[in-house]
Order: structure tokens, then sequence, then C-alpha cells
């Protein structure tokens, strides 16, 4: 292990220092510094300038993002320093809070204390603003995807509500502890309610989604160290939501009460009803975010900054790795550039990358 993590120390020093314009008497002490620690206790620590730029650098690796371009721009919290329940509560309500912004989304990390031999850290929920699923006996209420953690937060003592978009707790477990829940305050907590700007009745649908997207269930790796609990968002594409989120049939399942609302021809899928109600949905999706001043971006627009990032690349010397069934927007895929090519889905680090559940 202590020869794998010195290899993968090395490796990334080396291309952190030299993307930093270290000299290389300083990238020869580092890596010094590096050996001595991992030698003499079986890990290393890294500086806050390697820790900002392994973040914004796993961001660029990630091979299913298509909001790359902006990867410099992305804030890192340092939280690794804190060591109680509550102190990284306070810092998940501070990321939420710093992120929304009122509604201008700043792209940010909160990074909490490495995995070590004495401690891990994780955060249950998989992003840290989710609305609750309900398995009852009369049907799911709210979102599916969400029923095994809502169950989880249940049986940890939290309170259901039963409504379709209730947001869940917090959770946070240091080691083997009792999970800590925490409330989100709805003072850091923006919503937005989804309306269209011409299908009438549809405000009647009672749709509403949280402006951030905060992923808080992957690990973040960074020359051979893990972050167990490192929660960052972007901001959304529209169809993250309105072809996803409400669209699927395993999730809110929206297509037949917005095709109902057109008067749309149910008998047979030659009548494209599905698609009709596809682009009203997301149309009402981007119309409200951006109605209320909440950043999101259309995935045409999106599918354009990720040309732009893959000519960035190209221009200083990287090959650009790629998912290319995430890369493709689930609407309207062969209108955008990225579904006439192919990606190498090689998986560079310092990356993110999905953990065990802890539920």
């Amino acid at each position: 292990m202590t020869n794998d993590l010195l290899e993968k120390a090395t490796e990334f020093i080396r291309t952190c220092y030299k993307e930093l314009n270290k000299t290389d008497r300083e990238t020869a002490e580092r890596l010094v510094e590096v050996r001595e620690q991992i030698h003499s206790q079986g890990f290393y620590e890294h500086t806050a300038a390697e820790l900002e730029y392994g973040a914004k650098a796993a961001w660029r690796n990630s091979n299913r993002c298509i909001g790359r371009l902006f990867w410099e721009s992305l804030h890192v919290i340092d939280a690794r320093t804190l060591s109680s329940e509550d102190e990284m509560i306070d810092a998940l309500f501070e990321h939420i809070r710093y992120a929304t912004n009122k509604g201008h989304i700043r792209p940010t990390i909160t990074i909490f204390p490495q995995e070590s031999p004495h401690q891990t850290v994780r955060i249950w929920n998989h992003q840290l603003i989710r609305y609750a699923g309900y398995q009852t006996e009369d049907g799911i209420i709210g979102d599916p995807h969400s029923i095994a953690f809502t169950k989880a937060c249940i049986d940890l003592g939290w309170e259901p509500k039963f409504g379709k978009f209730d947001v869940l707790p917090l959770v946070i477990q240091i080691n083997n502890n009792q999970p800590k829940l925490a409330d989100i305050p709805e003072e850091i907590l923006l919503e937005v309610q989804i309306r269209h700007p011409s299908l009438k009745g549809f405000e009647e649908l009672h749709l509403k989604w949280y402006a951030v997207p905060i992923i808080s269930d992957m690990k973040l790796e960074i020359g051979g160290i893990t972050y167990t609990a490192a929660p960052f968002n972007g901001w959304y594409m529209g169809t993250e939501i309105g072809a996803r989120n409400f669209a699927d049939e395993n999730r809110y399942n929206m297509l037949p009460p917005v095709g109902r609302l057109m008067g749309l021809d149910f008998k047979n899928s030659a009548s494209l009803w599905k698609d009709r109600a596809l682009i009203e949905l997301n149309t009402a999706v981007l119309y409200s975010y951006k109605e209320d001043g909440v950043s999101i971006v259309d995935h045409h627009t999106a599918a354009q900054q990720f040309k732009k990032f893959e000519e960035k690349e190209r221009e200083s010397g990287r090959a650009v790795t790629g998912n290319w069934t995430w890369l493709i927007p689930p609407l309207s895929p062969a209108a955008t550039h990225i579904f006439h090519q192919s990606y190498n889905n090689e998986m560079k680090t310092p990356n993110y990358f999905r953990q065990p559940k802890p539920y």
C-alpha cells in the first residue's frame, strides 16, 4: 500500500507543481516531504494549494460532466480541520448558502478530513438537498429515487411528512458513531415553482425543484489520498430536471399529466405525445428558473460550452476523456456535436468516484 500510495503521490505532485508553474527545486523538496510523511505515518497531507488544484482537476477529469468548461472557477472550501458532526453540519449549511448565492449559483466544493486509519467521515445523502420518497399502501409519494434513504432517515428518528416535495435532513457520520441528523434551515433553501409561459393549467401540477444540485455521496481521490466526504456542485442543466427527475417513469413520471394538459393523443406512440410533452416540460423548467433569476443552462448551450472545453484542453496539450452515454443530453442529443463524436472513457485522477452506501 505504501509503495502504491508513493507512486500515486509522486505522479500527482509532479503534475500539480508543473501546472502551478513551480520550480524543479520546489517540486523536489515537496516530494521529499511527501515521502517522509508516507514512510513515517502511512499517508501524507495535501497543502492548501494542492487540495485546491486537485479538486479542480478532478472536475476537469470528470468523464460524465458536460459542464467542465468552468472547472477553474470552482470555489474550494477547506474543512479538513473540522472534527465533530455539529461543525460539519454547520459547514454544509454554509456550503448551501454560499453556493446558492440568491440564485446566482457558484460552483463550490467543501472538503472534509481525509480518510485515515483513525477517521472516516461520510455524508449519507446522495445530494445535500433532495426530496423524500415514501412507499405506502396507496403507492409511492414523492421521489422514488429517495425511498431507501428516506426509510433510513425515518429509522434514525426523522419525522416523515408524506408530501411530494419534502426536503430530507442532512445525515453525517464519523467512523461508526451514531449518525447525526439535521434539517436544512428554510432560510438557506432556494426552490423554484415550475410554471409554463403559455400552457394553461400547468401550475395546477404543483411542481417545484431545488436550485442547487450538490452531489454529496461520492469520494474525491487526489494523489492516492481519499476524501470520503467532499460535496460539490455546479448548476443545473435543464434536462436533468425536465427530462429525468420529472419525466422518468421511475421518478416523478410527469409526461402523462403534461400530455393530458396538452390534449395529446395517447393511443399510440407514433403520435409522439411523449416527445411533445417532454419539450413543454423542459420549456417550463428553463422558463421558471430564468424568471426567478436562478442559474441554469439549456442542453444546446451546455454542448457548445463543452465544445469550447474540448478546444481549450487540446490547446493545453491534454486529451479529453468522456463517457459518451452521459455526455449526450437526454433531449435531442443528435442536435449536438457530442452525439456525433466518440470519447475515450479512461478514468484519470484526481477524480470523483462512487462509493458504497453507508446505509
